[in-house]
Formats: structure tokens, C-alpha cells, sequence
């Protein structure tokens, strides 16, 4: 069974995103903001296969846990599917730029979310 890590600061999506992922099989796991995900990520762990993860949150955003995930020089690196409100242009660029794989508006539903992880080739 695969793993995914939502990380967003509002519970509520992190309840939306666990029904829908573990009703397509995955295993989840959740963290409030991009340090607790970082954290989590490389401290010995098991990673997990595709990470959720938010734009703005307290702490951490997540375009900074982002660059943070690609200099930690861990030897794999799960999938990243962006999951925002921020839905210019410039975003999306920096964020496929900074080493997320695909992207996704809020609010999402299931057959969103089902094709995101299709496309990164975790569903």
C-alpha cells in the first residue's frame, strides 16, 4: 500500500484529503506545515511515496519545504503534488521549477486528486 503525506495547515483539507486517499488505497500520514513535513521526511523514516502539500502555511511554506526536500540530499524523493489556491501562471512555473511534479487547485475532488497521483504515477 502506498503512503502519501498531506501537509496543510487547515484541518479540514487534511480530512477532505485523507477520505479521498484512503478510499483509493493509500496509507496517509499528516502534517500541519512544511517543517513537521521536513521533519518527517529526514529524520530516518520511511518516505513517503507522493507528498500533498500546500502553499501557504505558518512555519513553512511550502515552496520553502520544497527547496529545503531537494537540498536534503536524500537518495529518493517522493512526488510532489502542489495543492493551492494560487492558480497564476507564475506559481505554477515556480513551483514545477523549485521540484514539484504536477499541481492542483483547491478545492478538489476525488476524480482531481485520482488523476494527479495517475499523472505522477502513484494511483
Amino acid at each position: 500500500m502506498k503512503t502519501c503525506l498531506v501537509v496543510d495547515d487547515s484541518k479540514v483539507i487534511r480530512k477532505v484529503a485523507r477520505h479521498i486517499l484512503e478510499a483509493l488505497h493509500f496509507n496517509v500520514e499528516e502534517a500541519g506545515d512544511g517543517r513537521e513535513a521536513l521533519d518527517r521526511c529526514t529524520m530516518g523514516q520511511a518516505l513517503p511515496d507522493v507528498i500533498l502539500l500546500d502553499w501557504n502555511m505558518p512555519v513553512m511554506t511550502g515552496m520553502e519545504f520544497l527547496r529545503s526536500l531537494g537540498a536534503s540530499g536524500l537518495s529518493s524523493r517522493p512526488k510532489v503534488v502542489f495543492c493551492t489556491t494560487e492558480n497564476d501562471i507564475a506559481h505554477i512555473r515556480a513551483a514545477i521549477d523549485a521540484g514539484a511534479d504536477e499541481y492542483m487547485m483547491k478545492p478538489f475532488d476525488r476524480e482531481t486528486l485520482e488523476s494527479k497521483l495517475q499523472l505522477v504515477g502513484v494511483a
